[in-house]
């Protein structure tokens, strides 16, 4: 059974309607490691669907949250607003500086994130939270976490095993400046919690309004509550012992609701450089990743991977490697059958899920015979215009007709990819229109004279890939030559490298002429 059906069995048992949750802090552009909460959630949520379970999956948007520091991509003019609510402060324009007139920070931030989100299939139930706390809907909980400010305080020193500040309160009001910063807690008295700020000025806020917010731990706790969350992944940082998620249990039942089992999962990193963080910029946006992978790849990319595993990203080999297995399961699903061994059948079990839950959209039929991503790769950099790209995929048998606005689209997308920074050099392929001659000389007489062979042979041969393969070995057999030689041959002369794409694949797309003359001449 996949990971994410496996949680809906689970919250089936608890029984029900269920409500799957993940949340995100608008601080900065988002990258694809925030992906991986999200999927997860999304996946169980329609584990659940699919199941026939009720459910709903909603996507808190922790608005809230202050602004921690200036981070890199800010203007120096950013300090002012240290301390305040993402929701109440100027989204940054071109130069970094606060813009009014560009709306808040939290929106220009999460809108482009939002739409990344609908490319892969996952359209949530958005909850903003400042507007959440402006509504008044938190108001009884904020009132019990404060009845209960001294058992709160226990759970979270207990478990943590850190001592809170003589002033911590569970709720941080906003002072005189908007600040969460430096406030102090003088007293309460339903609705208004009283305060004394950093400047010396005194007020009070309304729990029924967006002037303050709970601690973290305390509103984590308090919104499984309010909107009945039964299921939330968390990262290892908010789910290793002592963290949130221990503190938010305990929380959650003593404000009165049972709380999702505790349910987290590893980071995706980038390979070589460890977790992503967008504070230090060791980041891969998701708008920036659509642009080059296809939506059903970065899901796969998810679904595959058990919650308890870190996944190791690049837009390199890992990219290569894991379309070709996405593909290979569209073109040859794996079947459960009894008869074979109980691990094999988890493992046919656990790929059909995955590559259900790869779909952007739900009960709509795979979509099979697609272009392989990898061979659209080869054929974007050795074919110039669009027209020629069609031209070989008809010739190949991978499109009849017209191309389609999809696979228009995954050209534009793998052009893209090819001309920017995060095409893998190793990938790059660029046909030689002469021999370069430092590797004709790195060749032995034997390589030399299957070389000058084969493109005697290429000027007859039927001119598909099968037929140039079969070439290819006879060749070798005749000029009694290994095949890791011949192939480091074909390449040295072809591409002036040792290896590359399937050579006959490869080879099918040039010029008959120029390609029999380049070998023979070589």
């Amino acid at each position: 059974m996949h990971w994410a059906d496996h949680a809906a069995r689970v919250l089936s048992e608890r029984g029900g309607p269920q409500t799957v949750a993940s949340g995100i802090t608008p601080s900065g552009s988002f990258h694809i490691g925030h992906l991986r909460e999200i999927l997860s959630a999304e996946m169980i949520h329609r584990g659940c669907l699919d199941r026939g379970v009720e459910s709903r999956y909603i996507f808190i948007v922790d608005s809230m949250d202050p602004l921690r520091r200036v981070y890199s991509f800010l203007d120096d003019s950013y300090e002012q607003y240290i301390g305040h609510p993402l929701a109440f402060i100027p989204a940054p324009g071109v130069d970094g500086k606060p813009d009014a007139s560009l709306g808040s920070y939290a929106d220009h931030f999460l809108d482009p994130f939002l739409k990344s989100l609908e490319a892969i299939g996952v359209v949530p139930e958005v909850v903003l939270n400042h507007e959440v706390y402006a509504s008044g809907a938190l108001e009884n909980r904020i009132h019990s976490a404060i009845e209960k400010r001294d058992e709160i305080r226990g759970i979270i020193e207990t478990i943590s095993g850190r001592d809170l500040d003589e002033y911590w309160f569970p709720y941080n009001p906003l002072g005189s400046d908007g600040s969460l910063d430096g406030v102090k807690v003088t007293g309460y008295d339903r609705p208004y919690v009283l305060w004394k700020d950093r400047h010396g000025v005194e007020g009070k806020s309304d729990i029924r309004k967006a002037d303050g917010k709970m601690p973290w731990r305390v509103d984590w706790a308090a919104r499984w509550g309010l909107h009945g969350i039964t299921c939330e992944p968390a990262g290892k940082d908010h789910g290793s012992a002592g963290g949130s998620y221990d503190t938010g249990i305990p929380i959650s039942r003593l404000l009165g609701h049972e709380p999702p089992s505790k349910m987290v999962y590893e980071w995706i990193q980038i390979k070589g450089m460890g977790p992503m963080s967008s504070s230090s910029g060791n980041t891969i946006g998701p708008m920036e990743t659509l642009e080059i992978v296809p939506p059903e790849i970065v899901r796969y990319m998810i679904a595959r991977t058990k919650m308890s595993k870190h996944i190791d990203f690049n837009t390199g080999n890992m990219l290569f490697e894991t379309a070709d297995e996405y593909e290979r399961l569209v073109k040859s699903p794996p079947v459960v059958r009894d008869d074979e061994p109980r691990r094999k059948q988890v493992a046919a079990a656990t790929a059909r899920g995955a590559l259900r839950l790869s779909q952007i959209a739900r009960d709509v039929p795979i979509e099979a015979g697609q272009v392989p991503f990898r061979h659209l790769s080869l054929l974007a950099q050795i074919r110039s215009e669009d027209e020629l790209v069609w031209e070989s995929l008809r010739k190949s048998g991978h499109l009849s007709g017209y191309p389609s606005e999809a696979l228009k689209l995954r050209l534009s997308k793998m052009r893209a990819w090819i001309n920017g920074k995060h095409f893998p050099e190793e990938s790059r392929i660029e046909i030689s229109k002469i021999a370069d001659r430092a590797m004709v000389d790195s060749l032995d007489s034997a390589q030399i004279a299957f070389i000058r062979h084969l493109g005697s042979q290429l000027k007859e041969c039927e001119w598909s890939d099968s037929s140039i393969g079969s070439l290819i070995a006879d060749s070798m057999n005749i000029c009694d030559i290994g095949a890791r030689e011949g192939y480091l041959a074909i390449y040295s002369i072809l591409i002036g490298r040792s290896n590359g794409p399937k050579a006959s694949t490869l080879m099918v797309e040039c010029d008959r002429k120029e390609l029999s003359e380049l070998f023979f001449l070589a």
